[in-house]
């Protein structure tokens, strides 16, 4: 039987958990949302390292409150809110403004050439920049709707607000963040 830090990957009692999550194991739990809650703490993080360090401790708060999961109604929803917590708090810990130029050109496929490669990373910065500008509520809208995984319904269940005000930010991140694009590209 394998643990992890002295817990055991053993499935989780019946008796402790509702069914959703009874017959799931935490490597289980791992394997299937690992890779969402990356790219959701990356979204927020821009550095593949530090969305790891969440990813870890995500998983760490699901071993210490494990007896109370009987209470969960959403497992992936509960593990997205948890990831994007820990991702804003560890941002505002760390480097709260910058944006890592790696992580632009990490976002560039690499199947075309260099020289436009290297365009596209710099508007892909450029864009990044712009959405750090967004006012917090919309910028956090914008980071979880380019996460596909997430539709409005369970956006708005991660950041506590009704469905109609997560559209209307995201209308409003969107738009605002056009305007921007377009003013920045009609200076050039």
């Amino acid at each position: 039987m394998a643990t992890i830090e002295g817990y055991s990957l053993a499935p989780f009692s019946t008796e402790e958990v509702q069914p959703e999550i009874d017959q799931t194991d935490l490597a289980a739990l791992v394997q299937t949302h690992s890779g969402l809650l990356f790219r959701v703490a990356q979204s927020i993080l821009r550095s593949p390292s530090e969305a790891e360090d969440v990813v870890q401790d995500v998983f760490i708060r699901v071993l210490k409150h494990r007896h109370s999961l009987h209470s969960i109604t959403n497992t992936r929803v509960w593990l997205i809110r948890i990831a994007w917590n820990l991702a804003i708090d560890r941002k505002r810990r760390i480097q709260p403004e910058q944006i890592d130029e790696l992580f632009a050109q990490s976002l560039v496929t690499s199947d075309i050439p260099a020289d436009q490669a290297y365009d596209q990373a710099q508007r892909m910065t450029s864009v990044l920049r712009e959405i750090e500008r967004l006012p917090k509520r919309e910028r956090h809208v914008l980071l979880l709707s380019a996460i596909d995984e997430l539709g409005t319904a369970e956006m708005a269940e991660v950041l506590g607000r009704s469905e109609s005000a997560v559209r209307a930010l995201l209308f409003r991140a969107r738009t605002r963040l056009r305007e921007r694009l377009e003013r920045k590209e009609g200076t050039r």
